[in-house]
């Protein structure tokens, strides 16, 4: 089983900035994909940005510019920047991890972080 936590949500006035960072834990064998979603009351969830084995990259259109996504594979984890934040920011943040524990494939994700902007 693979454990995912997020962190670094928060409130912050719109202009502003803040960093999300997950951690995964567990038996993990090969990551695939680490992603960044976010959930906005009323609304479904929605891809914010991903980023593949191969180090690609995939940003929703409202982010580009804006937010970037790294990762550091020695520690499991995924970040994303999130510079320039408006008040249509604002949701749960989700981090999401697919990969392979070696006997069977994982599609974990974190319980989520809630990010609030301010007008």
């Amino acid at each position: 089983q693979v454990q995912v936590v997020e962190s670094g949500g928060g409130s912050v006035q719109a202009g502003g900035s803040l960093r999300l960072s997950c951690a995964a834990s567990g038996r993990i064998f090969i990551i695939n994909a680490m992603g960044w979603y976010r959930q906005a009351p009323g609304k479904q969830r929605e891809l914010v940005a991903q980023i593949t084995i191969g180090a690609g990259t995939n940003y929703a259109d409202s982010v580009k510019g804006r937010f970037t996504i790294s990762r550091d594979t020695t520690k499991n984890s995924v970040y994303l920047q999130m510079n320039s934040l408006k008040p249509e920011d604002t949701a749960v943040y989700y981090c999401n991890l697919e990969g392979h524990t070696g006997s069977s494939l994982f599609d974990s994700w974190g319980p989520g972080t809630q990010v609030t902007v301010s007008s």
